[in-house]
């Protein structure tokens, strides 16, 4: 394997973990690009279509890394290693990304680094500063999962809340699907809700115990919630959009904040963080925001393009991985979970 200059780190960062294929290129734990290439293919069925998805990656994923590599400035021979998602996420996309990791890695003669998805969207908080400080805790909120993890170092974590059933995420976008909204919906609920009445329609808390989150009670609630209301009228929808997406956003928020405050109550911690897809919700990130200063909290929200699926939180993590010397072998495969 090829010598690596202890001064400069480059690192390649693939993330192919569902329907976006991203890259990105990071030298000495700073990103020198970050792209995405989305697929829209999905939006005609409501929901990612697994194989639909592996075929695009494997159609976007060359020109994606090699644009990478052109705008970072360095020449493929100056990689020090190869970062790429190996779980959880769908297993076919996983082994596009995966399969191509380890074919450019053995022709470069250089290591390969294997990422957890949801590692790297908590790890995210280290691209740009200010940095967390160790413990902190990171409530994770996608369209398939959420949970609130306390950190103790880059790689010693616990899991001390998940959902029980379904993601806030996932969550958004049924709510979304339910209103006739075009997918993903989840960011459409956001948009409408600002200008709606968040105590317009009331919707029941989830009653679960510890800090596990229950998204499944709340979801039919509100879609008996929304069906009666069109027997009664039949244009209820239009006419109340607003409202409606203000109400079930604002539902789904104060579950989470309800966890995530008992939890830094049970912990003492009051470094603070969120990552993860649902991270980008302004609704989400005005409440950790005033609930931080309420409580004294020290809140880390990331920029947008690291909320959503990216490849600098892969590379991120990798980089820390790199300083540890934790390589994978040729013989790594992807997980779904």
């Amino acid at each position: 394997m090829q010598e690596v200059s202890k001064s400069t780190i480059n690192i390649l960062a693939i993330e192919s973990s569902c329907d976006d294929t991203a890259a990105a290129i990071l030298q000495n734990g700073k990103i020198l690009c970050n792209l995405v290439a989305s697929q829209k293919i999905h939006e005609k069925w409501g929901g990612v279509v697994p194989e639909l998805a592996s075929r695009a990656h494997q159609q976007n994923i060359i020109p994606v890394v090699d644009a990478a590599i052109k705008q970072s400035g360095i020449d493929k021979k100056e990689i020090s290693a190869i970062a790429f998602t190996t779980s959880p996420g769908l297993i076919g996309s996983l082994i596009v990304g995966t399969s191509f990791a380890k074919s450019l890695a053995l022709g470069l003669n250089i290591p390969i680094i294997e990422v957890n998805h949801m590692q790297a969207h908590i790890l995210s908080h280290f691209i740009d500063e200010p940095f967390p400080k160790f413990p902190f805790m990171c409530l994770t909120v996608s369209g398939g999962h959420t949970s609130i993890t306390k950190m103790n170092n880059y790689f010693d974590f616990e899991v001390i809340g998940k959902t029980t059933d379904d993601a806030a995420g996932e969550a958004f976008d049924k709510a979304a699907k339910i209103l006739d909204l075009p997918y993903p919906g989840g960011p459409l609920i956001d948009e409408y809700a600002k200008n709606g009445n968040p105590k317009a329609f009331q919707f029941p808390t989830p009653n679960v115990p510890n800090l596990d989150f229950s998204f499944s009670g709340l979801k039919t609630a509100y879609l008996y919630f929304v069906r009666d209301k069109i027997i009664d009228d039949e244009h209820f929808i239009k006419n109340n959009l607003n409202d409606i997406c203000a109400s079930i956003q604002f539902s789904i928020i104060q579950h989470l904040m309800k966890k995530l405050i008992k939890a830094s109550e049970e912990t003492g911690i009051k470094e603070i963080a969120i990552a993860g897809g649902v991270s980008a919700n302004t609704g989400l990130r005005k409440a950790i925001e005033t609930e931080g200063q309420l409580r004294n909290w020290k809140t880390y929200i990331p920029k947008f393009e690291y909320c959503t699926d990216n490849a600098a939180m892969i590379a991120i993590t990798g980089y820390h991985k790199f300083l540890a010397q934790d390589f994978a072998d040729q013989s790594v495969s992807p997980s779904a979970r």
